[in-house]
């Protein structure tokens, strides 16, 4: 077999490998299958290309490697290190492509990148509340429970936001802008003091109700945030643990010192946001629609990204039929097909029609045909280290893949169930290493 043909027949081997894409596409956009099912062969396909890269990459290399004369802690170090700088750049590559959207074409990856977006998004907010003394008070496990009840509101210049003698109805912090506090509400009242960006004020009114002892005027154009008294007694009729807290600081002593104690505004920020662990449905469908308007491009560069390290092995390994990469062909096609259908669901919720997404896949096609043609070109045929290393950042590509996608998703969709495909399909990946090895 000429050099073209064997390229060619690499090619068709891509071909092979990536056509699973279209069947996946279409099962997830037409056919109702069970997610835990779709789980479970994502799961047996991960635990075949493991035991892929384990021998046919890391073994095999390894075993090269020493008949260049590297004794097995060297070659352990040069086939270790190509797997660590290949998965190294993947992470890298595809958290970037995440962030950009690519996101979108997994659940449980969309679930992290949702849960990102909004402690991003909040951060700003709860480092606001963490400014006022009585939200400081309250455990900062509780401010997700908080953050609906926050309304804003817009003052003009001059603008009275309440006068001395009014109820005490809501809590009030400035976000941007100053106001003035005015000793009364008279046309000429003495100007007492001035709140900027952070200042809390009115937050007795959530616990007492009591009437405003003075009147806020905004000096300039004002944005605030607003709780008002009944949203928050209905937050606390029903969160027994803010009840529990409010309770407390009803208590004569604590509201006189309120300001000396409890966590600082640093602190109690850090940990509120730590503990937004919980994604809305609604909240979910807005970032996946949002995402999913401008993700195109990283959908389909994040689709390029997780083919092309399989498909350059699968080429570079080939040198005749009686030395296909079966297992990680196999593994590589049967993870296709839940990874599809997976994606294709997904990116129906966030808009795309059938069309766009079966071209999105089609790329994955195209790449696959032409990363197994350059496998063999640029790689394949040579024992050379630099081929020998090439194949282990590929590897080490595909080893990230598996764990940052493939097994994540499954545990999503199928829980610990899982664990037993995973296993089935290590073991069956490693009969056909042994079967081919031993004749």
């Amino acid at each position: 077999m000429d050099a073209w043909k064997e390229i060619l027949a690499a090619a068709s081997l891509g071909l092979f490998t990536t056509s699973s894409s279209f069947l996946g596409a279409t099962l997830g956009l037409y056919v109702p299958i069970s997610k835990r099912v779709l789980a479970c062969i994502l799961a047996f396909a991960a635990g075949s290309l493991i035991s892929a890269l384990a021998i046919e990459l890391a073994y095999e290399g390894a075993q090269e490697l020493h008949h260049h004369g590297f004794p097995a802690r060297s070659a352990w170090g040069f086939i270790g290190g190509g797997f660590a700088l290949g998965a190294t750049i993947y992470y890298a590559a595809t958290r970037y492509l995440e962030r950009k959207g690519a996101a979108v074409r997994y659940q449980s990856r969309f679930n992290e990148y949702a849960l990102e977006r909004k402690q991003e998004e909040t951060r700003g907010l709860i480092a606001l509340l963490s400014k006022c003394d009585l939200l400081r008070h309250l455990p900062p496990e509780g401010v997700e429970a908080i953050l609906p009840y926050i309304r804003k509101r817009h003052l003009k210049a001059g603008e009275t936001l309440f006068h001395a003698g009014d109820p005490g109805d809501a809590l009030y912090i400035v976000a941007a802008g100053q106001a003035e506090v005015l000793a009364d509400s008279k046309p000429n009242a003495r100007s007492i003091a001035q709140l900027g960006e952070g200042h809390a004020f009115g937050e007795m009114a959530l616990i007492s109700g009591g009437t405003r002892t003075a009147t806020v005027r905004a000096l300039g154009p004002v944005d605030l945030l607003e709780i008002s008294k009944d949203d928050f007694q209905e937050l606390i009729e029903q969160d027994r643990q803010l009840a529990d807290a409010v309770r407390r600081l009803s208590h004569e002593r604590a509201i006189t010192n309120l300001s000396s104690g409890g966590l600082n505004a640093a602190t109690w920020a850090n940990v509120a946001s730590e503990s937004l662990a919980h994604v809305s449905r609604t909240e979910s469908d807005k970032l996946l629609h949002e995402a999913g308007k401008s993700a195109g491009l990283a959908i389909v560069l994040g689709n390029i990204l997780d083919t092309i390290p399989g498909c350059l092995v699968i080429g570079s390994k080939f040198s005749g039929f009686q030395s296909l990469s079966l297992t990680l062909m196999l593994g590589m096609f049967i993870g296709g097909i839940p990874e599809a259908a997976a994606s294709g669901a997904m990116m129906t919720r966030a808009g795309y029609r059938a069309n766009t997404i079966f071209g999105m896949w089609s790329t994955v096609v195209i790449v696959g045909i032409i990363a197994a043609a350059a496998g063999k070109a640029f790689i394949g045929g040579s024992d050379s280290l630099a081929a020998i290393f090439a194949e282990a950042i590929a590897g080490g590509a595909v080893l990230a893949l598996v764990s940052h996608a493939m097994i994540p998703e499954s545990i999503h969709g199928g829980g610990s169930l899982t664990v037993l495909p995973i296993v089935g399909g290590f073991l069956f990946a490693l009969y056909l290493a042994l079967a081919a090895s031993l004749i």
